[in-house]
C-alpha cells in the first residue's frame, strides 16, 4: 500500500504530463503482479469494488469520531477520503506490507458487514497517507490528473513498444491485467480479439484553432457534418452484435433495435441520433433513451433512433484500421449496400466542394435547427488510431452562444480544488417565465473556463459574500455577473426555470457589470432556435 500511496501523492503534485508519465513508468517497472494491475485499473477507473461505497465509509467514520465534527470537517475539506484519513485516530497497531491484491481479494469474499470491519481494521493499521490511498482505491475517483490514455502510454514506454498495440488489446483484458503483463513480459502470446464483439478504442478529433486555419490544405481533408448525437461503436461478431458508448460501456440493451444480428461481422464507428435518416430528432429526444437500460416497446416506438455511420475498423474480421481513410470509406460504402443495409444504419454524407469559404458558411448555418454542431475534417490519408492524433481529424464547431448570468450558489471542488469554491450555479432573471421578473432562476452549472488566478478571486468572493449554508452548498449575495459560453439552450421540465444550457463554461468574469443587467429567461428562450 505504501508504494501505491507514494505514487498517488507524486501524481497529485506533479504539474506536468510527462512527469506524471515518468512516475507511472517507474511504478510499472518496480511493482509486482497483481498489485500493479489493480493500481493501474484504479487510475483508469476500471476497478470496481462493489462492497465499499461512500455511505459505508461515512458510517464507520461516525463510529470513530463525533458525527457533527466529521460533517463539519468534510464540509471544509470537500473530499471524503481525505477527511476520513485525516480525522481517523492513529493507533499503535500499524502494520507494514499490506498489499493491494490482499485487500481486493478479501473484499471480494466479504459481505457488506464484513467489508466494513475489514476497512476499519486496515485504517487502524495504516498511517494517514496510506489511509487516504486505501480509501481512494476503494471508492474510486482518484482525481490525480491521470487519464486511461496516459496509463497506456506509460505501459508502452515501460516496454518500448507502440502504444497502438496496447490500445488494440485493451478491451480484451480486465483488472489486474495479467494477460497483458504476461504478454509484455514474454510469458504468453498476445491476446487475440479476432471475431469477438468487444470494444475498440475510438479515434478522436482535435478542435480546429483559428491559428491553424491558414496552414490547412482543405483539399486533403474529407468534410462531414458534426451531428449533435452520441458517439457509438457497433461490433458484430460470432458472439452477437453489441453497441458501445465512446467510453466503452455496453449499451446494447438500451438500443435493441440497432443491436440486431447481421450477416456481416466487423466494427463500425458512428453517431447515434434520434428519429430516422429522413427526419432527425434533437439531442433532447435522444436523452429520453440514453438513460434507459431496458426501454419499453412503447418508448422504442415513440422515440426511434438510428446510427449514422462514419467509419469502418474491421470488415468481416479483417482489420482495416491501418489503411488510409479513403480506402476505408470505399469499403464502408460497399458494405452499406450489402451486409450493413438495414433501416437503422445510415451512411454519413461527404460534403462536396469543401473550400474554406464554404466550410465557414456551413459552420455558421448549421446552428439553425440545433441538429448539427459544426463540421468534421478528416485527413484522407489518416489511419484509424485510438485517441487524438495530431493533424489527422479536426472538429470545427459552430461559435458558442453567450449570456451574462449571476452566481447564485457555490460548492467546493474535488482533488486539487477541494479547498476552493469552484462549482457554481448561475441564474437569469425571471422575465419570460412563470416567476417574477425580479427573481433569479438557476439555468446553468459551470466549473470550467477560468484560470487558477481567477479561481482564487472567485473563491474569495464566495467566502466574503455567503448568506446561507445548505450542507456543502453556499448561497451568496447576488452581485457577481459572469459571461457564460454554451452550445445550446433547451427546454427542461427538471429545472425551475423551464430551460437548461448545454455544456456551459466561464468565458469572462464581469466584475464591472451590475447584476440587474444580466440576461433574462426570455433572452435565453430566444436562443433555443438559434
Amino acid at each position: 500500500m505504501k508504494i501505491f500511496a507514494d505514487l498517488l501523492h507524486s501524481l497529485l503534485y506533479a504539474p506536468q504530463r510527462l512527469v506524471k508519465q515518468a512516475y507511472l513508468v517507474e511504478f510499472i517497472k518496480n511493482t509486482p503482479d497483481p498489485d500493479r494491475g489493480y493500481a493501474l485499473s484504479a487510475l483508469t477507473g476500471e476497478l470496481s469494488i462493489q462492497g465499499v461505497k461512500a455511505g459505508l465509509i461515512r458510517k464507520i467514520a461516525y463510529q470513530k469520531c463525533d458525527p457533527v465534527l466529521f460533517d463539519l470537517s468534510y464540509d471544509f475539506v470537500g473530499d471524503l477520503a481525505e477527511t476520513t484519513a485525516l480525522i481517523w485516530p492513529n493507533t499503535t497497531r500499524q502494520v507494514s506490507g499490506i498489499r493491494i491484491s490482499d485487500i481486493i481479494s478479501k473484499l471480494k469474499k466479504a459481505n457488506r458487514i464484513d467489508a466494513g470491519t475489514l476497512v476499519q481494521e486496515w485504517l487502524d493499521q495504516l498511517p494517514e497517507s496510506q489511509r487516504w490511498a486505501l480509501l481512494k482505491l476503494l471508492t474510486g475517483g482518484l482525481r490525480v490528473g491521470v487519464s486511461a490514455r496516459m496509463v497506456r502510454l506509460a505501459l508502452a514506454q515501460s516496454y518500448q513498444i507502440d502504444v497502438n498495440e496496447i490500445e488494440q488489446i485493451w478491451p480484451l483484458i480486465e483488472p489486474p491485467y495479467l494477460e497483458l503483463f504476461n504478454w509484455l513480459d514474454g510469458k504468453a502470446d498476445k491476446p487475440d480479439a479476432a471475431g469477438r464483439a468487444v470494444f475498440r478504442p475510438m479515434m478522436l478529433a482535435h478542435p480546429l484553432l483559428e491559428s491553424e486555419i491558414a496552414e490547412m490544405d482543405f483539399a486533403s481533408f474529407q468534410a462531414e457534418w458534426k451531428w449533435d448525437g452520441a458517439r457509438i461503436q457497433l461490433v458484430s461478431g460470432s458472439d452477437g452484435v453489441r453497441i458501445f458508448s465512446r467510453s466503452g460501456d455496453d449499451i446494447s440493451g438500451t438500443f435493441p433495435e440497432i443491436a440486431k444480428p447481421l450477416s456481416w461481422h466487423g466494427v463500425i464507428d458512428g453517431e447515434l441520433l434520434a428519429g430516422n435518416p429522413n427526419k432527425i430528432g434533437s439531442f433532447q429526444q435522444l436523452q429520453l433513451r440514453l438513460n434507459r437500460k431496458k426501454p419499453s416497446v412503447k418508448m422504442i416506438s415513440e422515440t426511434p433512433v438510428f446510427m449514422r455511420v462514419y467509419d469502418i475498423l474491421f470488415d468481416n474480421n479483417i482489420d482495416v484500421r491501418e489503411h488510409p481513410l479513403e480506402y476505408r470509406r470505399e469499403v464502408l460504402e460497399a458494405q452499406m449496400k450489402t451486409g450493413l443495409k438495414t433501416c437503422y444504419l445510415d451512411l454519413s454524407p461527404i460534403l462536396a466542394d469543401a473550400s474554406l469559404a464554404n466550410l465557414q458558411t456551413w459552420r455558421q448555418q448549421c446552428r439553425a435547427g440545433g441538429l448539427i454542431e459544426g463540421v468534421m475534417l478528416k485527413n484522407k490519408t489518416s489511419s484509424y488510431q485510438a485517441g487524438r492524433i495530431k493533424g489527422s481529424w479536426f472538429k470545427w464547431k459552430r461559435d458558442p452562444l453567450t449570456a451574462d448570468l449571476v452566481i447564485l450558489y457555490a460548492q467546493r471542488g474535488h482533488g486539487k480544488r477541494s479547498s476552493f469554491f469552484s462549482d457554481f450555479t448561475l441564474g437569469a432573471w425571471g422575465e419570460g417565465s412563470e416567476y417574477d421578473a425580479q427573481t433569479l432562476l438557476p439555468v446553468a452549472k459551470a466549473y470550467s473556463g477560468f484560470t487558477d488566478d481567477e479561481l482564487k478571486k472567485l473563491d474569495k468572493f464566495v467566502r466574503e459574500n455567503i448568506i446561507q449554508k445548505f450542507g456543502p452548498v453556499r448561497e451568496v449575495e447576488k452581485t457577481l455577473v459572469v459571461e457564460i459560453a454554451f452550445d445550446s439552450v433547451q427546454y427542461s421540465k427538471r429545472h425551475k426555470s423551464g430551460i437548461a444550457t448545454r455544456f456551459p463554461r466561464f468565458k469572462a468574469i464581469r466584475w464591472d457589470k451590475p447584476a440587474r443587467d444580466a440576461n433574462s429567461i426570455s433572452d435565453l428562450i430566444a436562443m433555443i432556435d438559434i
